[in-house]
């Protein structure tokens, strides 16, 4: 529950990366597939809470270039996800995590650049929603450089969360990962304290800079990020 509400106050301030915080933290206290499966289900309620605060800003050319990718890196995640060792699995989230933390801490410029890379985000949100819960990496790195205002920017990026993380959903009911009652008697507990996290967020959503917000979940995820490689090895 602790877990689920840090990671909806963080998806609630910056529209994206609940998984990023939730999945390396719950890994100490239960499995992989375990925490990919719960907090599938936690992840989309937030999702949803989100991504339908104001739909009618979302650039939907955006998120019908990026939808049929996700579709595809989602089937080629659900694969890596069946034959990954824990082991190799904990090392590439731990890469993956640090890398996306260095980064947001480097402030790359915002240069727009082609809506053909739409192609690409969406296929490694695919893959990165399902093998790690995280999809939004990839999904904000090519939104933040389309050239779209702050309210377009969240919007387009609820929606585009909301659709990936209903696709590693129906992919984890097919890998059986959510046919376990327990994941599903855990989620009962731990969507409310989300839905809960979301709430606060909202309210503090304009009280602090949003590039604040950013850098401490950047300096948040090379700390987990680099403890899951030691893990790992």
């Amino acid at each position: 529950m602790a877990i689920a509400f840090l990671g909806a106050i963080v998806v609630g301030l910056t529209g994206f990366g609940s998984a990023l915080i939730t999945i390396p933290l719950a890994t100490y206290v239960v499995p992989l597939p375990f925490a990919l499966a719960l907090y599938a289900l936690v992840d989309l309620s937030s999702a949803a809470s989100v991504g339908f605060e104001n739909p009618k800003n979302a650039v939907r050319d955006e998120w019908k270039r990026l939808v049929p990718m996700i579709l595809v890196g989602t089937v080629v995640g659900a694969t890596l996800l069946v034959k990954l060792p824990r082991q190799a699995a904990l090392l590439l989230l731990g890469v993956f995590v640090v890398a996306y933390a260095v980064y947001a801490l480097a402030r790359p410029g915002q240069r727009v650049v082609s809506r053909n890379w739409a192609w690409l985000a969406g296929l490694g949100g695919g893959i990165t929603s399902t093998v790690f819960g995280a999809g939004g990496p990839p999904y904000v790195i090519y939104l933040s450089h389309r050239g779209l205002s702050r309210e377009a920017f969240r919007a387009t990026l609820g929606l585009t969360t909301l659709t990936s993380i209903s696709l590693r959903v129906v992919a984890f009911f097919a890998l059986g990962l959510l046919l376990d009652p327990q994941v599903w008697l855990t989620a009962l507990l731990a969507i409310p304290a989300a839905l809960a996290g979301v709430h606060v967020a909202r309210k503090i959503y304009f009280a602090v800079s949003r590039e604040i917000l950013m850098r401490a979940v950047a300096l948040v995820l090379l700390v987990s990020g680099s403890s899951l490689i030691v893990r790992a090895f």
